[in-house]
């Protein structure tokens, strides 16, 4: 299957936002998955579920208040393009697009685990003298590892497969934010696109199996090195 430079830009640019949101979004994921999971406050339910709010708004509500936040003359992005900073109708626009769309599978994946994890082994790390950060980085966090690769491929693979947020907050500009998913919605609308398509589909079907199967490979070998003495 002999694919084209244009296309081989898009797939290269789909793989660019997808990994710059998973980079950008997992950490801030994972502090926020073990605040809910360790710390009790009383708004916490109301901060998941504003958290987990993008998984049941339609995605193009998420786009428009992006767009409104984040655009050259809303309170953000005015604020951001002082710097130099541009969000609205850029690539790190549809990154951003993704890395929120993806955020709440990133904070239940991880939650879970830390909230499977074994408190009694944090427990002991504190009366041998380990200091809450000592506890969150050499104990907290390596039980957690593997709801942290699961979020983190279940975010990138929602970021390969964003589409409504996207082409809301950033438009389907080609060469800048036509991602894999925009790209498809293109070409249906283009006579003779069905082929280029059907391609784009199949490399997107491909690079997500494969991220997948990738992430089951390794929670299995996780499981498997911790069960062995």
């Amino acid at each position: 299957m002999m694919l084209s430079p244009t296309e081989l830009e898009i797939i290269g640019l789909s793989l660019k936002v997808a990994a710059t949101a998973v980079l950008f979004g997992l950490p801030l994921g994972i502090g926020t998955a073990w605040l809910l999971a360790r710390c009790e406050f009383p708004a916490r339910s109301f901060v998941s579920g504003l958290i987990h709010l993008p998984l049941v708004l339609p995605p193009v509500v998420t786009g428009y208040v992006l767009l409104l936040l984040f655009g050259r003359t809303g309170p953000i992005g005015a604020w951001l393009e002082s710097f130099g900073v541009r969000f609205a109708f850029d690539w790190t626009g549809a990154a951003l697009a993704a890395a929120i769309m993806g955020f709440p599978l990133v904070v239940r994946s991880v939650r879970l685990a830390f909230e499977m994890a074994d408190p009694g082994l944090e427990r002991a790390a504190e009366t041998l003298g380990a200091s809450p950060a000592t506890r969150f980085w050499t104990v907290s966090l390596p039980l957690a590892l593997p709801g942290i690769l699961a979020g983190g491929v279940l975010a990138f693979a929602k970021a390969l497969g964003e589409f409504g947020a996207t082409i809301t907050f950033v438009s389907n500009i080609p060469g800048e934010t036509r991602t894999l998913p925009l790209a498809i919605y293109s070409l249906t609308q283009m006579p003779g696109g069905e082929a280029a398509a059907v391609r784009l589909v199949v490399i997107s079907t491909v690079v997500s199996v494969l991220a997948l199967v990738a992430s089951e490979v390794l929670v299995r070998r996780l499981a498997i090195s911790r069960v062995r003495p």
